[in-house]
């Protein structure tokens, strides 16, 4: 970005020439210093956005490392962080890592390259989005960390849900739905990343409080639809007398849902995670019980916001959470979807 220097300055001679003069010469130096001046505004907001940080204008390249976009919730953080970029002017390159971790150490020395101001991580698996980190670190890039947290590098924030709260009340919920007894299953997220971690551990506090209610069943689903039915069909064949079933993304309940046929909702008890559009309309429709609602494009669009903080060098909080939402049948008309 360019900057003013002393040498723009205006010459005071053109206000020597008469004014009764009409020749060329006059008007010629006139229309040369209107022309400087305008060089000089022009080269002065340039200099002034430069200590503004550059978010304006499309001069500020951010980067977004997905894990997936094979899954409705991260297409609304992409969403989001696509609409906040463009209001603010800006290049956003979005990557998708189709859930290989080693995509995501590429992408990011492919951000540093770019020379982006800041970079926006969604791991695959905590721990191993170290790596891609600390690309980032080497490189002096600013990271930040949307959904799930990174075990290690240097991160200056980590924008997530309320993954632990929303967590207790999926069991709270869960538990209530069944008058407070019987026998659930749970369909945990994918090994390794924090989301998934976080979840279990507050529907575990959560589900603690209810002592007629046993869990006689859990196993990871890795957050994927198809998976999730399997693994409900498995579960079924050795428990058939299971009355609730907890999943930690909706795509896992969508699909365990499946498995359960005509019980689900009815029978047996199905309380999700995430409130993508297909939950939603589950809920409505009566097959899944609730869904705990995150806000997919409110992460997208802070994460972009906190990135060009980032960059500015602002001082920021290790963690932001953002408040889930519980969705139930009798307010699910008022969600999307």
């Amino acid at each position: 970005m360019s900057s003013r220097t002393g040498d723009d300055r205006p010459t005071s001679r053109m206000d020597a020439w008469p004014t009764a003069r009409t020749g060329a010469r006059p008007k010629a130096r006139t229309t040369t210093a209107r022309r400087t001046v305008s060089l000089v505004a022009a080269l002065a907001a340039a200099g002034a956005l430069a200590l503004t940080g550059c978010d304006r204008g499309g001069n500020t390249d951010l980067g977004l490392a997905l894990s997936t976009m094979n899954n409705p919730f991260f297409v609304g953080i992409k969403k989001g962080a696509q609409a906040e970029a463009d209001a603010r002017g800006l290049h956003l390159n979005i990557t998708d890592a189709q859930n290989d971790p080693t995509q995501q150490i590429n992408q990011m020395e492919t951000f540093t390259s770019q020379n982006v101001k800041a970079a926006i991580i969604n791991p695959v698996d905590s721990d191993a989005a170290v790596p891609a980190v600390g690309v980032a670190n080497r490189a002096k890039v600013p990271v930040i960390s949307i959904d799930r947290g990174v075990n290690g590098g240097t991160v200056g924030s980590t924008i997530a849900s309320d993954n632990v709260a929303g967590g207790r009340l999926a069991a709270k919920t869960l538990a209530d739905s069944l008058g407070g007894k019987g026998k659930v299953a749970f369909l945990e997220g994918q090994a390794g990343t924090s989301a998934a971690r976080e979840r279990g551990q507050g529907f575990e506090e959560g589900i603690k409080k209810y002592p007629g209610i046993q869990v006689v069943a859990r196993q990871p689903a890795d957050f994927d639809r198809t998976k999730g039915m399997d693994v409900m069909s498995n579960m079924l064949q050795a428990h058939h007398d299971i009355g609730g079933v907890f999943a930690a993304n909706d795509e896992m309940a969508l699909g365990a849902s499946k498995a359960l046929g005509g019980r689900s909702g009815k029978d047996v008890k199905v309380v999700a995670f995430d409130g993508t559009p297909d939950g939603v309309k589950a809920v409505r429709g009566g097959t899944l019980t609730a869904t705990v609602a995150q806000q997919p494009e409110l992460l997208g669009k802070q994460a972009v916001d906190w990135a060009l903080k980032a960059a500015r060098g602002e001082k920021l909080p290790r963690s932001v959470r953002v408040p889930v939402v519980l969705v139930t049948g009798k307010n699910a008309a008022t969600f999307g979807g």
